[in-house]
């Protein structure tokens, strides 16, 4: 009984190993990051067209895993070109001086299930802020998609300067939220 007991744990330990995968590459054409604002008490949206990122996670190990997410901000996609525009200049995400956002992950955190906290360092126009962000992850066959939202002041990143630093016309929260997908190795 005990052999039978003991083999029957070790199938399932090598069935569970040979099941265990990292995912690493990023699939950006069926990724998404997008934001969400208010502006004069209307719910507003957009997204980002371009960004790059290293991935590693192993469900397995998910204490192990490490992200970089830059974002093109000029690649940004308002809903209109003059507000492409008008968030490219110096009052907003002055994108000359500044082409990208970054984000790179400090330490993972399983909460269980498919829950985990992601934290690490968020750096936009020039300025680092610690944050740790809720996301899930959902294994989809060979690959496995990272969702999650993320809430952000602007203000804390001079994001809306000279005229637009009140928070009268837009407001000062803005969700961040991504869909990640990525292949498994």
């Amino acid at each position: 009984m005990k052999r039978i007991a003991l083999t029957l744990l070790s199938t399932l330990a090598f069935a569970t190993a040979a099941h265990a995968a990292e995912y690493t590459r990023v699939q950006p054409e069926q990724s998404r990051i997008g934001f969400g604002y208010e502006q004069m008490g209307v719910s507003m949206d957009g997204s980002f067209g371009k960004f790059s990122s290293t991935l590693r996670f192993d469900p397995a190990a998910p204490q192990a895993a490490a992200a970089t997410i830059e974002v093109d901000l000029a690649s940004v996609d308002t809903g209109s070109a003059e507000g492409d525009d008008e968030v490219a200049t110096r009052s907003w995400f002055n994108t000359p001086a500044f082409p990208t956002a970054r984000f790179e992950s400090t330490g993972v955190k399983a909460l269980g299930g498919d829950a985990y906290e992601v934290a690490g360092k968020l750096t936009i126009k020039g300025t680092t802020k610690d944050v740790v962000v809720p996301a899930s992850f959902t294994p989809q066959g060979d690959t496995g998609v990272f969702e999650g939202s993320l809430t952000i002041q602007r203000g804390d990143f001079s994001i809306g300067e000279g005229a637009w630093k009140a928070f009268d016309i837009v407001a000062n929260d803005v969700v961040i939220t991504f869909r990640i997908v990525a292949a498994a190795d």
